[in-house]
């Protein structure tokens, strides 16, 4: 018999999605998934504040980085990708075992 999950806590929202998504990005490499679950919200509603924090960050001479999705059956790498949600399936070995992409914020030199 599966264990049930334990309840979300609602996050309070003392700062914007995006506030709290660059804060926790320039700590440290996240998934989408991670930031997800960590600001209690849907990793679609995730992606689309990246999209924005990516080109605000830009307008600040900043990046955010993106250690790319790989395969973990075949080990291809898809650093060609910008986009920020996992791939389904490798184009090499057709695996659908795809390890997520990992993001982050340097801090400024």
């Amino acid at each position: 018999m599966p264990t049930p999950r334990s309840p979300r806590v609602p996050v309070e929202h003392t700062e914007t999605a995006r506030q709290a998504l660059r804060e926790r990005l320039e700590r440290g490499a996240f998934t989408v998934r991670e930031l997800a679950r960590e600001l209690g919200q849907r990793e679609g509603d995730v992606v689309a504040h990246l999209e924005h924090l990516r080109r605000s960050l830009a307008r600040d001479g900043l990046t955010l980085t993106i250690e790319p999705a790989s395969c973990d059956r075949c080990g291809f790498e898809f650093d060609k990708r910008t986009r920020l949600s996992r791939p389904s399936r490798c184009p090499e070995c057709r695996g659908e075992r795809i390890s997520a992409p990992r993001l982050s914020i340097p801090a400024r030199r």
